[in-house]
């Protein structure tokens, strides 16, 4: 219980959260790659600015009690279920480009870098998860 209490406050939910969405947003942008030839496919796209606020007013509604949940008010794009696991419906909105003439509306350019942006923001989290699990071995250990 302890221990629970220990890994479910501070920045280690938001981390975990943040990982989870870049995980699967990198499986949604890799799919959008795989079919960038296919005509008539229309790209899936999960919004990471709509992310980041939604796991903002979270944070900012769990205020400074550490043992109130982390939870993400839903959207049209992701939600979480009861476990607290998060579920994402891609959205088939028109990118901000127009229709090719098969009918796709993918560019390879705007995929790559949307692709490289991901795993930045991934590295990143694991990173920092890392560190801070690192701390608390520390704490546990005793040791410095």
């Amino acid at each position: 219980m302890y221990l629970n209490d220990l890994v479910n406050q501070g920045p280690i939910p938001v981390l975990e959260k943040l990982m989870a969405f870049s995980e699967v947003r990198h499986s949604v942008l890799a799919e959008n790659i795989a079919n960038i030839d296919t005509p008539g496919y229309i790209t899936k796209q999960l919004d990471p600015a709509a992310f980041e606020q939604a796991l903002r007013r979270a944070v900012e509604q769990r205020g400074d009690d550490p043992n109130a949940p982390l939870v993400l008010p839903p959207s049209d794009e992701f939600s979480e279920d009861d476990q607290g696991h998060l579920k994402v419906t891609p959205s088939t909105q028109p990118a901000e480009n127009i229709l090719f003439h098969d009918r796709t509306n993918a560019s390879i350019e705007k995929l790559m870098a949307d692709l490289n942006e991901n795993t930045l923001v991934y590295s990143m989290a694991s990173e920092m998860l890392r560190v801070q699990f690192d701390s608390l071995k520390t704490a546990i250990r005793g040791r410095i």
